[in-house]
Order: structure tokens, then sequence, then C-alpha cells
């Protein structure tokens, strides 16, 4: 989560540098993460843009009006919180422009380990800034929504992706600007008799779920699941076939699969943030074998350091390594 980043974003208007909004206002908050704190006197009602599921129901158990794309226009302020992605996070700054009344501050901050400061001066060129505070290890500026020029500079510069084999992709996704080259090693050692139910866990924009369908002869459906809702979009029109797929929006290790399926694929992120996490991984893996029927196969990708063999073995009758290159590894496993 980011803490720091949701401190800097707030302490303009707990420093006085902003007026705090009026009660009735109505306030657009892109990319809201769960932790953040109101500074006293701060009673503006909040709508909250999260299209990463685990946070979008913290935001939710919260109590907070959360979707997961932005809805409405004319807000009277908009709160942008940046992350890794310098692409998206230019996409959001240009949204928060397009939904602001004329004349709204649009607030946006950062970390500075995450390019922010770069940020600050790519929309000081577009639109000249009203202020910046350094705080938290981040900084925070701000600027008043004029006309639509600086959204459209911005979009302009960060135009949709098609990159090989015809997939669309948007910045802030995983693997946007070329195959993921583990599901590439995956996709090369995917039988060629995959039939019956079968379900892509961690789909992203679609690349392993569109090579399934290229194996269909014996293949009744193919489910998609994904945390990242953009992500999950863009396999609705990377992915289509005779067998129509289904899309579902989930966190995999805190909700339920209610399907049951004769294979899953899988390249599981091992990664929260900049921190390694294999535990994400083995979480995966405890989840596919609870969606697999008896005999059911799961065949996975993974960074070769990572010590997957013994959660494979806790959770599955059998596994192997089937397949390696320099960076990767790929398991079969059944239940």
């Amino acid at each position: 989560m980011a803490a720091e980043p949701l401190k800097t974003l707030f302490y303009p208007f707990e420093a006085e540098a902003l007026p705090l909004p009026r009660k009735n206002a109505r306030v657009l908050f892109l990319g809201a993460e769960p932790g953040f704190r109101l500074p006293a006197g701060f009673e503006a009602a909040l709508h909250l843009v999260q299209g990463f599921r685990p946070h979008f129901r913290a935001l939710q158990a919260s109590g907070h009006t959360v979707t997961p794309r932005a809805e409405g226009e004319g807000y009277d302020i908009a709160l942008v919180l940046t992350g890794r992605h310098r692409g998206q996070n230019e996409l959001r700054v240009a949204e928060a422009v397009e939904r602001t009344a004329p004349g709204a501050p649009v607030v946006v901050a950062g970390s500075k380990d995450d390019g922010v400061d770069s940020l600050r001066k790519r929309i000081n060129m577009l639109a000249p800034l009203e202020g910046h505070r350094p705080k938290h290890h981040g900084v925070a500026f701000w600027f008043r929504r004029t006309g639509m020029e600086t959204a459209v500079a911005l979009r302009a510069g960060n135009p949709d992706h098609v990159i090989e084999g015809g997939f669309k992709t948007a910045p802030g996704m995983f693997s946007f600007d070329r195959i993921d080259a583990g599901s590439k090693l995956l996709a090369a050692n995917l039988p060629d008799d995959l039939k019956g139910n079968v379900a892509d866990f961690c789909a992203g924009w679609g690349y392993l779920a569109a090579e399934v369908l290229q194996r269909r002869q014996g293949l009744t459906a193919l489910d998609l699941y994904e945390a990242d809702f953009e992500a999950l979009e863009a396999a609705r029109l990377n992915v289509h076939g005779v067998i129509e797929p289904r899309f579902f929006w989930i966190d995999l290790l805190t909700e339920a699969v209610e399907r049951r399926y004769d294979t899953i694929v899988m390249n599981p992120p091992f990664h929260s943030g900049r921190a390694a996490e294999p535990g994400i991984g083995a979480g995966m893996i405890r989840a596919a074998s609870k969606a697999l029927k008896p005999g059911g196969r799961l065949f996975m990708v993974a960074n070769r350091q990572l010590p997957y063999e013994q959660v494979l073995s806790a959770a599955f009758a059998s596994h192997a390594e089937i397949a390696r290159d320099g960076m990767f590894k790929v398991f079969s496993a059944r239940r």
C-alpha cells in the first residue's frame, strides 16, 4: 500500500497551502488506495476509483463509495495518487482534467522513487502549477483545470497499445508493451489436447487464454480470472473465438472460485509493489488446487529462483518441471 504517498497527497490541505473543499463538494479520487486519513475538517464526499480488486474490496469494506472506473463529470476537485507507471500516471491526470469542472483544482501526489518529480515537470509544461509541496518522501503538486488542452496532450502521448499478435493493452498493465517471456514459455509447453473446462488464473490482458483457444479441439469452456479491472477489460477485446470466454474480476487469494475445471493455466504475480512476495504465487497455487476437479491439471510458469516445489507437493498429488530456460521454469501438476 502507498502509505507515504497517501500522506503526501493530503499534506497541502493540512499545511493550508490549499483550502479544504466545502462540505457539499464532489471530490474525485483516482488511484485511491486503502489506509488514507482525511485531514481534520475535510468533510466533502469522496468518489474513489480503484481497479485493483484487493484495494477495491478493502476500500468498500471501509465504507467508501468506490468504482473500478471513473464515473460522472463536473467534479469540484480531483485527487490523483500516482504509481510506478509513467503512462498510467499521465492518463490518470488526463482523466482528472476531463472529469472536473472548469477552474477546479487537480491535486497530484506520489513517491519520489516512482518519478513524481518528472511528472510534475511534465504537467508544468502543459498547465502552469499553482504550487507544490515535498513531504513524506514524495511530492504533491496542483494546478487548475482550464480547458482540455492538457488532457488532449497527455492522451496523445499515451495512445492505445497494439503489440505483437494484435493484442490491445494499456500502460499500467503487466507486460503492457510486449508478450511476457515467461508466458511465452508456458504457452510453448502447453499440451495440444486441452479439453473440457479450462481457466486462466491471473489472466492479465489475455495472452495465455488466446493461446488456449488455439488448442480448442475438445474445449467446452474457457474462463479468465484477473484482479486488474482494466487488464480484464482489455482481455475482453483480445480473447474471442468459437467458444465465448467468461471473465471474472476477482481476487483469487481471498475470493472463492465457484466453478471447477479440468485444466488451469497460470502465470502468477510474485511482486507486491517493488518487493518480491513469493507468498502470492503460493496462494495462487492453493487456489488452483481447490478449483480443479479430481485428476485436473495445472500448468504454470515461475521465475527459476522461486521455491514453489514444496507448495506444489502439498497441494497436488504429483508435479513435475517440464521446461525451463535461463529465466523461467514451467510446472505441470495433477490434483
